[in-house]
């Protein structure tokens, strides 16, 4: 059972739960009304629908994915709501039709504490990408 008793522990959650490929222990990190907005700007309001969102390509695409995340920071709104940035490194492998590469997002998490458990109310990622050209690039500057 998931148990998120800080902000900040999403982060290892939200990355364990990718990694185990267990959409049903993804969905526990969100509330029941939390939205998502992937990386390709595809907006969802709901467990179930994040779940949707995420089982089929899990499942095919994303079956040997893995996710590393890095902290960037937590900025605290209230006692019971924050707001998370942290860097996301996507590695996919044979599964994908592009074949094995990796793609680096950015994600902004908004959090809130019921009963003193931490859940995000709401989520996006954003793709690294070339300015010029749109294209996607890695953090260490590799595709500029």
């Amino acid at each position: 059972m998931i148990q998120m008793r800080r902000p900040e522990d999403a982060l290892y959650e939200f990355q364990t739960a990718w990694n185990s490929h267990d959409m049903e222990s993804f969905g526990a990190l969100f509330h029941e009304d939390a939205t998502f907005v992937n990386r390709f700007g595809h907006y969802v309001r709901g467990v179930e629908a994040i779940i949707k969102l995420h089982a089929p390509i899990h499942a095919t695409i994303y079956s040997d994915s893995a996710l590393e995340n890095e902290l960037i920071d937590v900025v605290p709104i209230r006692d019971d709501a924050a707001v998370m940035h942290f860097w996301s490194r996507l590695t996919v492998g044979a599964a994908h039709p592009s074949g094995p590469h990796a793609v680096d997002t950015l994600i902004l998490a908004v959090l809130t504490r019921e009963v003193d458990e931490w859940r995000i109310k709401a989520l996006e990622n954003v793709t690294l990408a070339n300015p010029r050209t749109g294209e996607a690039v890695l953090r260490d500057g590799r595709g500029f």
